[in-house]
């Protein structure tokens, strides 16, 4: 059995208003942002499926029958719970310079705010459950995010540069420890400045920013810095969040370009900010985010840096690696997710044995998935989904396109390897 799975689209504030629709056949641009689609059985906006002539929730499904969706090695490993979550996520603005935690700190905080009794649903709570939340996100169109500490001297290149004598200052510490122990108490200086003095050295920073912008143009002689592109977002963000310190704090980040098919893995403790652009994203099943700025939702400055891995270097994009024919997959080290894509030509298929429940998103062309049960075949066209529980002991993928067009079908799976 396979089951097509109607999705909830989240509507934040930094989302797009084109992406999403266009993906999914709608009238475009929309009325308000639409920043993610959510593919899977989270409990904040789980997918639904029809089964015997009644909707239901994927959670419920899975529920009701645990082994036969998950299959008895996950519901082991895992418990009664689809472990990962499957987005396509289209930002039109920057998210917020965040963070997540590891299991172990996870528990330890998800324990410490119950003791404290501070409401799950809280604004101010910063573990809603006792999960870590490694994530990867695959371009579907170019991306830039920061992503992770840059090399340090790199970093104070890039400040020099900017001739801030404020964040000169503020960077004394780095320069005189140029190493990850610098770099931590660098940035919790920062991130704990009192608003009269973030403020100014945000706007500062900027201005000095927009300068060296400026100068770069056709008609003057000035030698290009390698920043540029650093220093156009750090004018950006101001704009967005005027003021903010993590206008400044993102500069100590890696500023990574994605083209299509390129991905992040962002394991425990990477401090990281999705700036615009399209993907696909799995995650594992969690909520806890740790954030450090560039936001107007709780900010826990102490926690984040507890949790923030401090060690400086490139951030280096995964290329997909080919597995089998057709298929090609994005190796992360997380247990909870595997994200691979089967690509065809029209008139080709592939067969695709299952060993736990799986999502399949449709982001090319046209898709028809035949069950081996004899169950129906499910038709996906672009922006669509389904869910094949771990009793589809095996499917077909075909590219029936009568308009002759490639396909492309997204595998979110649990990672067995």
């Amino acid at each position: 059995m396979v089951d097509r799975l109607r999705t909830v689209v989240m509507p934040y504030a930094w989302g797009s208003r084109t992406a999403i629709a266009e993906l999914t056949g709608r009238a475009s641009p929309t009325s308000s942002p639409e920043a993610e689609l959510w593919m899977g059985a989270h409990p904040m906006a789980p997918s639904r499926v029809s089964r015997g002539g009644e909707e239901q929730s994927l959670a419920e499904i899975i529920a009701q029958c645990p082994a036969r969706e998950l299959g008895a090695e996950v519901v082991g490993s895992y418990g009664a719970r689809l472990p990962f979550l499957l987005k396509v996520l289209a930002a039109a603005q920057p998210l917020s310079l965040q963070a997540h935690p590891d299991s172990e700190r996870a528990k330890i905080g998800f324990d410490d705010e119950n003791r404290r009794g501070i409401p799950k649903d809280a604004t101010v709570r910063s573990y809603r459950d006792s999960s870590h939340k490694p994530e990867l996100l695959c371009a579907l169109g170019p991306v830039d995010a920061l992503c992770g500490f840059r090399r340090i001297a790199d970093t104070l290149r890039l400040v020099g540069e900017l001739g801030v004598k404020q964040l000169n200052a503020h960077l004394a510490p780095l320069r005189a420890s140029p190493n990850s122990a610098g770099l931590a108490n660098v940035f919790s200086t920062l991130m704990t400045l009192a608003p009269a003095e973030a403020a100014p050295l945000a706007h500062a920073t900027a201005s000095a920013a927009a300068g060296l912008v400026a100068a770069q143009g056709p008609k003057t002689r000035t030698r290009a810095s390698m920043f540029l592109r650093e220093y156009a977002w750090v004018v950006r963000l101001n704009e967005l969040y005027p003021g903010d310190i993590g206008v400044v704090s993102a500069l100590l980040l890696n500023l990574v370009h994605l083209e299509v098919g390129e991905a992040l893995y962002l394991g425990p403790g990477n401090l990281h900010a999705y700036l615009d652009g399209v993907g696909i994203e799995i995650m594992a099943s969690s909520d806890n985010v740790l954030r450090g700025g560039l936001t107007k939702k709780h900010v826990d400055v102490a926690e984040l840096v507890r949790v923030l891995d401090f060690a400086a270097g490139p951030a280096s994009p995964i290329v997909a690696r080919e597995r089998g024919d057709h298929e090609r997959v994005w190796d992360t080290p997380a247990h909870e997710f595997q994200l691979s894509a089967i690509d065809l030509l029209p008139g080709e298929s592939v067969r695709r044995n299952v060993r736990g429940p799986e999502i399949l998103m449709c982001s090319a062309g046209d898709a028809t998935i035949f069950p081996d049960d004899g169950t129906k075949a499910v038709a996906l066209e672009r922006g669509s989904s389904a869910f094949v529980p771990a009793s589809t002991a095996r499917y077909e993928v075909r590219n029936e396109s009568e308009k002759g067009n490639p396909m492309c079908l997204y595998r979110a799976t649990v990672n067995f390897t």
